[in-house]
Formats: structure tokens, sequence, C-alpha cells
């Protein structure tokens, strides 16, 4: 039964991907009682609402933000050039809101009347997960006031600040219910993402609490929380995707080879610069080949004009953004990023060389691309302290040997993030640092540093913000 449930979940949600990938409001048959509805489906319904925030609409304005993709037709260029308003996140503030919180609250209470500790874990990180994504890229947030919205129709948008604090607050209640070791997934299946794995979930929590840490720099905390993230790539948090058209296929499939084929592509995107051989950016050298990435990401990487990212889905060719790959949420490939940006920048060089030369094996043995692309060229040799001295093959001669590698390991980071909107949070936080990964604007002369709040929410939310701050204005933890 709840593979069926499941299968009709996914289909509803990835319907809907084609169309700013909007939900119903409560997954169940009344969509004014979410109480009707099992733990199992409201699982699957907040996990799945959860996938949508980070990799629907979302990421892929991050991503023409980030310089992974370019607007070509219809509202595409709009966007590209920063031309958005409210109601370009209406449908993901509403997921965020209603399909993770609201319904989260009500599985959350539904668990509380029998001790399911693991799937209100389950639910905490997934909720912990979804607020930091709305700090991140809105700032100040609705969040100490939205559990009771009888009590407070009108929530206040708490200081970021403060909502970076209850990230770490609500990833710590969720560990600590891990480790009671009470409580199931019944079925397992309806945690689409671990089938109900506490040791897989509590991986996953350090890792977020590392992220958050991260973005508000505190590096020390971040790279205490990654010792015990995510320690393996099967540990990962991924969205899962299969192949049923208008179904369960990834959402950047469904958009870049389904009703949205052309209007977006990465003609001119700087991330193909750094990984192109014959580009000035290259960042190839005589210990890194970047072929078999460059082919996993983008199709037609021969014709500058045309190269677009890579939807293949055919078995011998498994572009990553086929129609059954997954989509990475927390990582793996995150973790160890961290703990070699963290580590640098607490324990010094050869810390932070260490993590970048074990995230550099990961890689030099396939890493994660998929292994239809690993018949290209690619090689990833570990690195000496040599390497970035003067004269060193990443050598800078403007930058010690120690900025030299900060800026190594945030291109890795650049690079290995493609699609994703941690490359935003990452932008905006070194924007204004001598070493950072440097991008020029799509129009104009400055890039954007947040997300507009919902129309939605200003028109219908007496406490939101007025007036409503533009998309040149920087959040909080980014102006201090």
């Amino acid at each position: 039964m709840i593979k069926k449930i499941y299968k009709i979940l996914m289909i509803a949600l990835f319907l809907g991907g084609l169309s700013c990938e909007s939900i119903v409001d409560d997954l169940n048959t009344d969509p004014n009682n979410p109480t009707n509805a099992s733990t199992s489906l409201m699982l699957t319904g907040v996990q799945l609402a959860n996938i949508t925030i980070h990799e629907g609409h979302t990421a892929r304005m991050a991503g023409m933000w980030s310089g992974y993709f370019t607007g070509i037709a219809r509202q595409y260029p709009d966007f590209y050039n920063y031309n958005v308003n409210g109601a370009t996140f209406d449908q993901i503030w509403q997921n965020i809101y209603t399909g993770v919180f609201k319904n989260g609250y009500v599985l959350i209470e539904k668990a509380e009347e029998v001790d399911n500790n693991l799937l209100i874990a389950i639910v905490k990180i997934t909720q912990a997960h979804a607020l930091q994504t709305a700090t991140s890229c809105w700032g100040d947030v609705p969040y100490s006031q939205v559990s009771d919205i009888d009590a407070f129709p009108n929530p206040t948008f708490d200081p970021q600040v403060e909502v970076y604090e209850s990230i770490q607050a609500l990833l710590d209640e969720a560990i600590g219910l891990l480790d009671t070791g009470l409580g199931s997934v019944t079925p397992a299946v309806a945690d689409v993402h671990f089938s109900g794995d506490a040791s897989k979930w509590k991986q996953v929590a350090y890792t977020l609490k590392a992220r958050a840490f991260h973005e508000t720099r505190n590096y020390e905390a971040a790279y205490e929380a990654a010792l015990k993230g995510v320690s393996e790539p099967g540990n990962s948090l991924m969205a899962p995707h299969g192949t049923v058209l208008g179904g369960n296929q990834n959402l950047m499939f469904s958009f870049l080879a389904g009703g949205r084929a052309g209007d977006m592509s990465s003609k001119g995107a700087y991330i193909t610069t750094l990984l192109t051989a014959e580009h000035a950016n290259n960042r190839g050298n005589d210990k890194t080949d970047e072929t078999a990435r460059l082919n996993y990401y983008f199709l037609n990487t021969d014709d500058p004009e045309n190269i677009t990212p890579n939807t293949s889905s055919a078995s011998g060719a498994m572009g990553i953004f086929a129609d059954a790959s997954p989509f990475p949420l927390i990582t793996y490939e995150e973790n160890q990023l961290i703990l070699a940006e963290a580590g640098l920048r607490v324990n010094g060089f050869e810390t932070g060389l260490e993590h970048l030369n074990a995230y550099r094996s990961y890689l030099n043995n396939g890493g994660y691309i998929h292994s239809s692309y690993q018949s290209f060229p690619y090689k990833y040799e570990a690195y000496v302290a040599d390497d970035f001295e003067n004269g060193g093959m990443v050598a800078d001669a403007a930058l010690t040997a120690s900025d030299a590698l900060l800026k190594e390991i945030l291109t890795e980071r650049y690079i290995t993030f493609f699609g994703q909107k941690l490359t935003f949070s990452d932008l905006r936080r070194t924007r204004h640092d001598a070493v950072k990964v440097s991008i020029a604007p799509n129009i104009g002369n400055e890039l954007p540093e947040r997300f507009i709040y919902s129309q939605s929410e200003v028109n219908s939310n007496s406490n939101a913000p007025n007036p409503v701050p533009g998309i040149f204005e920087r959040t909080p933890i980014n102006s201090l």
C-alpha cells in the first residue's frame, strides 16, 4: 500500500515540479484536516515537500545568479538579469511553511502520542533543513511563532542570527531523540531517504549543523560538527528519482528536457570556463584533469554557444541531471569540503591540505561522477605544500600559501556544488573577503544578496518587513 501512496505522492509532487513545484497543502484527502492522514503518508509528504525547496525553482534561480546557468527563453532572461518579484517565490515559501512546517508539526504531535522519537527526530531534521535554506536565502524569516498559527496568525520574522541559533537547537533536539533509540518508521519505505536508519540521520544532522555554523562563519564549531557528519557517500541525504515521465523524475531534468526545454542553458556560465581545458580560466594542472567532470556536467562541451546542463539519461551516459539521477541535499562531499575549509581557517595549512587531499583521493577514484562518464580522463592527485608556494602549480603570486590553498578549496566547493543553492550561500559569505570565487554580474554592477519575500506572505502577514528588502540588500549575517 505504501508503495502505491508513495507513487501517487511522487507523481502529484513532480507534476507540480513542472509548474513551480506546487503541492497540495496538506497531503491527504481532506486538505482542511491533515490529522486524518497516516503518519507514514505524512512523513513521505513532508520529505517530498522539502525536496522541492532545495531542488526546484529556487535552485535554478540561485544557479543563474551563481555562474551555473543562463536564462535563454520566456521569463528566464528576466530571472537571469535579476528581474524578479515576490510572486516569483510564492510557491517555495508555501512549501516551506505548509508542506514542511505545518504538516510537520501535525506529524510530530501524532508521533509524540506514541513516543516515536525516531519519527520526531526525522521531522525536526527536515524542518531544520528547510529553515536553513529559508534564512540563508531570505534573511529574517518566521520561525518562533509558526508552530501555533492560531495564536499567532501573523508570525513575526525572527532576526537571522536568532534563526541560525534555532536551527542549532532544533538539530540538537533531534540528535538527542535519536540517541534514545526509541521509535521506528513503519513501513520503512515511508522514509524516502534512509528507510528509518537512525545512524544515517544522525550523521546528516551533524553535517547540517556544520553547514549552519559555516554559513555564520563559526568555523571552529563547523569543523567540530563535521567531524561527526556524513562519513561516507552512502550516508548522504539524496532526493530519490526515477524514470516515470511527469512523475518521479529529477526536477532539473523535468525542466531542462521537458516542457521548458530551451529556457535555460549554461552558455557563458563561469563554471564552464573553469572546467574547459582550452579556456584561460581552466583550473587543470599536472595533478588535475577535469575532462570527465566537464562531460558529466554538460552536453555540447565543444560548442560554447550551445553548452547545456547534462540531462542525458541513456544507460551508457547518465548525466548529472539524468531523469533518475538523485539530487544532493546534505552530502559526504559537502562534509569533506567543510572539513577542508574550516580546518584550514581554524587549525592551519596542514589540516586544510590533509582534508583537501582526502577529498581529491575520493575524486581520483571516481567520486560522485557517474560510472558511465568515468571513461573520460580524470585526475586528482594529492597536492604538497610546495604546490602552493611561489612558483607552485596552484600558487598565486599575490597570495600566501595558506590563501592559495583557501582559494583552491573554495573553487572546489564551487565546482562540486553545481546546481545546488550552497554556492549562492558561499559566494555571499566570501564576497567581501580577499580570497573568494569571483563571478561577474549578469547585468549591471551588483550581484544578488537575497531572494525577495513571497508576495503572498507580504500581503497576508502584517508583521512582514516593510519596506521589503530588494535583492541587492545584504542579509544580516553577510552584513557583519
